[in-house]
């Protein structure tokens, strides 16, 4: 078997062992497809970046409007969250000219998108060093799995905090990253509470997805 039948294997291979039975949850595949993507770049290597192109590509989003309670920085044209396209933008050019990788990338460029018609929105807003965003009365179906997702820049620290109506943490991520997620199942339909903090100095740009 060539050389060139095997990658495509191995980038599948490589977004499938990534993600187990439960993490095959759409925003939980954004975070692990952010991850191999920033281990790709730190490595330069552009068949760990187009694995991660080819797992965030299964997940469409939608824009939605959507203001914290305490904004102080409102973006007029805020952007998008990065896509899978400027995954491959990047692993074209860590590849200079390879080929192999070349046409690794366009097969997943040409590859039908698969999934529902609609998914998960996002929102953009930015944030100072040092700062928090909340946003209340958010949402969510009892009996469904429930998701947030927050990517912010590079360099910065962000972490999440889920509350339900009575004021109780039902969720958190206060790792040391730029990016954090939460996932919990709600016993009923009720209200929840989402806070954004950023515990770095540095301030930035970061999306906020529900499912």
């Amino acid at each position: 078997m060539s050389l060139k039948s095997l990658l495509p294997a191995a980038v599948l291979t490589i977004a499938a062992t990534a993600v187990t039975a439960q993490e095959a949850a759409p925003l939980l595949r954004l975070q692990t497809s952010y991850s191999m993507y920033s281990i790709g770049v730190s490595m330069e290597d552009p068949l760990l970046i187009i694995a991660a192109a080819r797992l965030r590509k299964t997940v469409r989003l939608e824009a939605t409007e959507r203001v914290p309670d305490d904004a102080a920085i409102v973006d007029e044209a805020a952007g998008q969250p990065l896509g899978w396209r400027d995954m491959l933008d990047m692993a074209d050019e860590l590849a200079a000219g390879d080929p192999l990788m070349e046409e690794l990338g366009e097969d997943i460029r040409a590859e039908r998108a698969k999934g529902v018609a609609t998914g998960p929105v996002y929102s953009i807003m930015s944030i100072r060093g040092g700062g928090h965003d909340l946003y209340s009365d958010v949402q969510f179906s009892g009996g469904e799995y429930a998701e947030i997702y927050v990517e912010g820049a590079s360099g910065t620290d962000l972490n999440i905090q889920v509350r339900d109506h009575k004021d109780r943490l039902v969720c958190s991520d206060t790792d040391i990253s730029a990016i954090a997620y939460c996932g919990w199942q709600p016993i009923q339909d009720g209200n929840f509470s989402i806070t954004v903090e950023n515990k770095s100095g540095r301030g930035g740009q970061y999306s906020l997805i529900t499912n």
